[in-house]
């Protein structure tokens, strides 16, 4: 692996400095978010799920599957996923739902960040890992990667070899980067276009809204099985989940729903509010607890399931699968 160059860069790519050393600072802590009575009321939805072999109905581009795309990697770097796949299909100049689907896949799972030396020794040293980062517009990013691939590309556009690369959960990078004096997060800064800048409030917020055990995020990522929709359940039974909120003509909240083709009525729910903003429906979030989506679940049998992060990658569960959940009511 190579050493970031302090050399200035010719090309429009963040010029990339000496790493700072700033380990990991303490976890930031979770806004209290009250529990909200909501109705059960529903109005529709553009997005009709029909099936996990089907893609929802088209919302802003990209439209992934139900399961993320298998791809080559790296040998020993394995990707993440969901991450290069939004980042691969960022135009060059993209919009800001674009980065806000970035920024949902990227709160799962880990990424990989270069530090000068090499990382096992530091780490067994307890001596903290110093993270690289650029300078962009007087500002400093901590630098992280999706893959193998973008490593690689980093290494190629700086030229040294002194470094080497670590994989750390996703959450603790975050952190890194809101408790220190960092501007954000650059991925995959060398892989352009497939590369991106998140800002600091952008991160903060994500962080602030998060649920830390991403139970319902990670039950979706692997492939559909029977055991995976067990994990899935498993989730919702102990960890919050948002819905798409909005008020109706009568002053009641309303709570999205979907159809499906055969005319079923589904509630949509998601693991993150970034996984509703990014939609563009202009609809609010609204935290609510397992023993709420029981209840909601339990007092309309009209409603026969749910569609779970529709944006994707995303799973449909019927009444029978949610019987775990719908007991808690």
């Amino acid at each position: 692996m190579a050493l970031f160059s302090r050399r200035p860069k010719k090309s429009a790519e963040p010029a990339v400095e000496a790493p700072v050393e700033e380990s990991p600072g303490p976890e930031a802590p979770a806004e209290s978010v009250p529990d909200v009575a909501i109705s059960v009321t529903t109005y529709g939805s553009p997005d009709k799920p029909a099936s996990l072999a089907e893609e929802p109905a088209p919302t802003p581009s990209p439209s992934p599957a139900a399961t993320p795309t298998p791809r080559r990697q790296v040998p020993g770097l394995p990707e993440n996923t969901l991450l290069a796949d939004a980042l691969g299909v960022l135009p060059p100049k993209p919009e800001p739902a674009e980065i806000l689907n970035v920024a949902r896949q990227l709160l799962q799972g880990r990424v990989y960040v270069r530090v000068r030396g090499d990382a096992r020794e530091l780490l067994a040293a307890n001596q903290g890992l110093p993270m690289a980062v650029a300078t962009i517009a007087d500002k400093k990013y901590v630098l992280a990667f999706s893959g193998g691939e973008a490593i690689q590309a980093a290494v190629r556009a700086d030229g040294d070899a002194a470094t080497s690369a670590v994989a750390l959960p996703v959450l603790q990078v975050l952190r890194h980067v809101v408790d220190g004096d960092f501007g954000g997060l650059a991925l995959d800064h060398a892989s352009g276009p497939a590369a991106a800048v998140l800002p600091r409030a952008l991160l903060e917020k994500a962080l602030t809204d998060l649920d830390e055990t991403q139970a319902v995020k990670s039950a979706l990522v692997g492939e559909r099985s029977d055991a995976a929709i067990t994990a899935l359940v498993q989730a919702l039974t102990t960890s919050p989940v948002w819905v798409a909120a909005r008020r109706n003509e009568d002053g009641k909240i309303g709570v999205s729903e979907v159809r499906t083709p055969e005319g079923d009525r589904m509630l949509e729910v998601f693991s993150h509010p970034l996984e509703l903003h990014v939609l563009g429906r202009g609809d609010q979030s609204v935290r609510i607890g397992p023993d709420q989506l029981a209840k909601a679940l339990a007092g309309d049998e009209g409603l026969l399931g749910l569609i779970v992060n529709p944006r994707g990658p995303w799973m449909r569960l019927s009444r029978e699968d949610l019987a775990p959940l719908i007991a808690l009511a």
